[in-house]
């Protein structure tokens, strides 16, 4: 089995090793950073550098970059990718690249589907990849609707053989309203949660809740931005409606609304309870 891997970033290098982990498999790189693509053969995370004259050699590709650059790939690419190649992008949101990619499989003949590996760290770059990052991880995959499911099957085979715990088949305009309150709010609050003065002065004052709320707004300010305006409409409706309901707790506050508050507080708490 021959697996390419394009774009050896953190998610992409993360890839790479696991696959390169695998029995009688030949994992193809590229990065456009030439200093990664040699740490990525001397470490042990590729056999080879991908190229326009082997990638139709490929039973898979797996495209680990932003949407845009995702999309560019596939046009520059796409007339020397097999018909038997299944060509998987890992972007975090799905709509305008899965739009794309569908188009272009549809004229070249080959399959496409989108992906969101559901890992990683609040880290980046090929240094902090690892094997076991899809360890007991969920990944989404975005098919085409007349995709086989035979083509997904075996897709999902591939991947639990490199860790990952669930394959949960969704469309891009779910992906993309839901991944906008489960990761993109979460990285939009700890971002803005850390801009507090006091946050200069948390040592000594801080313990587990902190860390869990601060932990991801450390991250890659040009690969959000990015994220967040190709999903812009769904992420912008998350931040309203959670500014509505952390409104509600500051007028119980400022008004010394006991009662409200506690309802509030209570309100929050049953809901987690129901949820997990």
């Amino acid at each position: 089995m021959k697996i390419a891997v394009v774009g050896l970033g953190l998610i992409g290098g993360s890839l790479a090793k696991a696959f390169y982990g695998l029995d009688n498999t030949e994992v193809l790189g590229l990065d456009r950073d030439e200093v990664t693509m040699a740490r990525s053969k001397l470490v042990g995370a590729i056999h080879g550098e991908l190229t326009e004259e082997n990638i139709s050699e490929c039973d898979y590709i797996f495209i680990a970059l932003y949407p845009k650059a995702a999309e560019e790939f596939l046009l520059k690419y796409a007339p020397h990718i097999s018909k038997k190649t299944i060509v998987i992008d890992c972007a975090g949101t799905k709509r305008s690249v899965c739009t794309a990619g569908f188009q272009i499989a549809e004229k070249y003949g080959f399959c496409f589907m989108g992906g969101h590996p559901m890992a990683g760290t609040q880290f980046s770059g090929f240094k902090y990849s690892r094997a076991s990052m899809f360890d007991k991880a969920a990944m989404i995959l975005v098919p085409d609707k007349n995709e086989r499911i035979e083509t997904l099957q075996t897709v999902k085979e591939l991947l639990v053989k490199i860790g990952f715990k669930s394959v949960t088949v969704s469309n891009a305009q779910e992906h993309d309203r839901i991944i906008a309150y489960t990761s993109q709010l979460a990285h939009v609050v700890s971002n803005a949660y850390v801009k507090s003065p006091n946050a200069k002065v948390h040592n000594g004052f801080s313990a587990g809740s902190y860390r869990d709320l601060t932990r991801v707004a450390k991250l890659n300010p040009r690969m959000w931005t990015e994220l967040f305006m190709d999903n812009r409409d769904n992420l912008s409706q998350e931040i309203d409606g959670i500014i509505a309901e952390l409104q509600k707790y500051s007028d119980a506050i400022k008004q010394g609304d006991e009662k409200r508050l506690e309802e509030l507080l209570e309100e929050g708490s049953k809901i987690k309870e129901s949820i997990g």
